[in-house]
């Protein structure tokens, strides 16, 4: 049973948050297939392509699966994964590009799919993309990266604005001027969806603001990240409404603020995640989309929609 913050029922302005799908489902539902470097880079040209338009084409049905999922449950935010496409960013190898090239059709229709259910995508690369990275050599290749996932967003006919927000992690700590710089650079299609999320370790809540703010690109507030940075002990502390305010005044459109949601899996503080939402702070109840970053993933969802009655 979710444990009630104080505050949960008496908000002044309520909002009916929506509550978002991270990339697979607890079943088999949605899943997508991947291959490893090693095992690729041990295939001639030609099975290299077969190879990989036979997993592009079939992770694509399953990304239109997922949208379907996500209609049926009445889910309105879906956060696709970055890994849909494996070595289709591979340094000097241009066969997964070529291959989605060749796939534009499936992904113009699934997009069109996305805009009928009224879904929105967002998405989220992995934490080995560093903007600010202290070798140019990771810059230039987290900005290739960047720009695959972006070209795929483009491919699906997704707005170039923070409704499909891309969302970052500040990343090497200590060169927040580095990040603000190389932000500045970027091309319009990632630059005009990138999003940064505070962490536990290298950026709290107030560092990536002022990036933010600095850098002209929205804030994602992860509250369990930030109760972990800066050791909090209550989902109430007055801190969380105050970074949410400030983070919602970063979004070029205050209802498309976005946030993440998950609890500590073993301790309040614990930065893994647990299967399910055990708690909201009541200051949750004024942003309109919620990314639940919970392991049991549709299931976290549905308990969570009994428990938080406001949500959706």
């Amino acid at each position: 049973m979710l444990e009630q913050q104080p505050g949960n029922n008496h908000s002044s302005n309520p909002v009916r948050p929506h509550l978002g799908l991270v990339c697979i489902t607890a079943s088999d539902r949605v899943r997508f297939r991947t291959i490893t470097r090693t095992r690729y880079l041990k295939l001639g040209e030609a099975e290299k392509r077969a190879t990989l338009r036979d997993i592009y084409s079939d992770n694509l049905r399953r990304l239109d699966g997922a949208v379907a999922f996500c209609q049926r449950q009445g889910i309105r935010l879906y956060r696709i994964s970055s890994a849909l496409f494996p070595m289709s960013d591979l340094p000097g190898d241009e066969t997964g590009g070529q291959v989605l090239e060749e796939l534009r059709p499936q992904m113009a229709a699934i997009g069109n799919h996305i805009a009928e259910v009224g879904l929105r995508v967002v998405m989220h690369p992995d934490q080995f993309v560093v903007l600010n990275s202290e070798s140019a050599q990771i810059v230039q290749t987290s900005i290739r990266v960047m720009e695959r996932h972006a070209g795929v967003l483009d491919m699906l006919g997704l707005p170039r604005t923070a409704w499909t927000a891309m969302t970052l992690h500040g990343g090497k700590g200590g060169r927040s001027d580095q990040l603000v710089e190389t932000i500045g650079t970027l091309p319009a299609n990632i630059r005009n969806r990138l999003t940064l999320e505070n962490d536990e370790r290298a950026y709290g809540a107030a560092d990536i603001l002022d990036i933010c703010r600095r850098a002209g690109v929205p804030m994602v507030f992860d509250v369990h990240h930030h109760i972990c940075h800066d050791g909090l002990t209550s989902l109430e502390d007055p801190s969380i409404g105050e970074y949410l305010q400030a983070a919602r005044e970063t979004w070029p459109d205050p209802a498309w603020q976005l946030v993440h949601l998950s609890n500590g899996r073993d301790a309040f503080a614990d930065p893994a995640h647990h299967d399910f939402i055990t708690s909201v702070p009541s200051a949750y109840r004024q942003v309109p989309w919620i990314e639940v970053e919970a392991k049991a993933k549709e299931q976290a969802i549905d308990r969570l929609r009994i428990d938080w009655p406001l949500a959706d």
